[in-house]
């Protein structure tokens, strides 16, 4: 009597390629979920991981949407991204005193996919992209599912967090291909001024390198810092560098998926080609919330959200500077993050468990404090924690209060 063969394991018969291996999940990506998924429980956690502003969506981009959906505006767009919604990227863009036109932008969904069709088009197996650290967590395995690796340049000890001229031009080696800038920055919410920033992109200049320039939190600079856009800093700058952006950031529309990358026109073109095969175009319906956002006169609105998010920066700044054990590093004038120096709580108890790193401290602030902030090993910044001061004044307050009593419960 013949017996039917068993199942085989579930993916027994399946080898996952060395990129796909090696790229583990968004840290910050794993550590909202953690704090959503403890809240969907019924635990009272405040949530200070996350990367997106906690505004509304704006209006016009609501509405453009709803009318794109009644008008039957849901079928496939250009692979660039809908004419009109390009032009109006760029005219965005341009307010920094760039000069892109309309064919040199090409919409994408989100500005993390603009960033991977960037180092797709650029990087060679081999090749070393430089970038000032501490930085975002997906610049890595962005860089290593195109081939290439990411090179962190270290800050100087007391330089507010910033990467010097003479530190990057010392990193650069014959493999080196392109020069990865984000400013402001995430995770520290540091902003280069335009001396800083073109001392950085004359490095670029010397050494031939294509420079990426993620400015996808431009909007979001306070007091007297400035946003410098890198295209802006000559013709020299402009020539070789791709700008990446997004309307997730300033109108609060990170579900919507709607990003761009602005480049040189035979650069734009192979990214199109790129995106062509691979997502095809981004949402037609989006792309319409987004020109909705772009061509709407928002300026009194995102002026008030600015200085909002102004005050929780101001107020959380001031909260830690008097919680023992947290310093906060660098000055942070833009995005909506900053990075906490935490070992100063090395060594301390709570809950019979030691803190001996930045991970075992927000390890321990979620399970005790139900407060959630980000490590920051993953930002090449070991020894800090990312906090996001985007929540109600509110619950921020509460956070910090949270904090504080955390910081004194901590024994030697």
């Amino acid at each position: 009597m013949s017996t039917a063969p068993s199942a085989p394991e579930a993916n027994s018969r399946i080898c996952l390629a060395v990129r796909a291996a090696q790229v583990p999940p968004s840290a910050t990506a794993a550590l909202d979920a953690r704090a959503k998924a403890l809240i969907a429980q019924g635990v009272d956690v405040i949530n200070l991981t996350s990367g997106e502003p906690a505004f509304p969506t704006v209006e016009p981009a609501t509405r453009a949407a709803l009318d794109a959906v009644a008008t039957g505006f849901i079928r496939y767009t250009p692979a660039a991204g809908i004419p009109e919604l390009r032009s109006a990227a760029a005219e965005f863009i341009n307010r920094h005193g760039t000069a892109y036109e309309a064919g040199q932008v090409v919409i994408t969904a989100g500005a993390k996919q603009a960033l991977h069709h960037a180092f797709t088009a650029l990087v060679e197996p081999g090749d070393e992209i430089l970038v000032p650290a501490p930085h975002w967590v997906s610049y890595p395995h962005l860089a290593a599912l195109a081939g290439g690796t990411l090179v962190p340049v270290q800050p100087a000890r007391d330089s507010g967090l910033k990467v010097g001229a003479d530190q990057l031009r010392a990193a650069v080696t014959d493999r080196t291909r392109v020069l990865l800038l984000n400013n402001p920055a995430n995770p520290s919410g540091v902003v280069y001024d335009r001396t800083e920033l073109a001392a950085l992109v004359q490095v670029a200049i010397d050494h031939d390198l294509a420079v990426i320039s993620d400015e996808i939190c431009d909007h979001w600079v306070f007091g007297d810092a400035e946003h410098v856009s890198v295209a802006a800093l000559g013709p020299e700058a402009a020539e070789r560098t791709l700008t990446v952006g997004g309307v997730s950031k300033t109108f609060a529309m990170t579900g919507w998926r709607i990003g761009w990358v602005a480049a040189p026109a035979q650069v734009a073109q192979a990214i199109t080609a790129i995106q062509s095969h691979t997502a095809s175009a981004p949402s037609s319906i989006s792309q319409r919330a987004a020109l909705g956002a772009l061509t709407a006169d928002l300026t009194t609105e995102l002026e008030h959200r600015r200085r909002e998010l102004d005050d929780r920066r101001l107020t959380t700044v001031k909260a830690l500077a008097g919680i023992p054990g947290m310093e906060v590093d660098g000055t942070p004038d833009g995005a909506f993050f900053l990075l906490a120096d935490v070992t100063g709580t090395y060594g301390r108890t709570l809950a019979g468990r030691t803190i001996t790193s930045a991970a075992d401290f927000a390890e321990l602030l979620l399970a005790e404090a139900n407060v959630a902030v980000v490590p920051g090993a993953d930002f090449a910044a070991p020894n800090h924690v990312r906090v996001s001061y985007t929540v109600p004044p509110d619950r921020l307050r509460e956070a910090l209060t949270r904090l504080a009593a955390f910081a004194d419960a901590l024994a030697a």
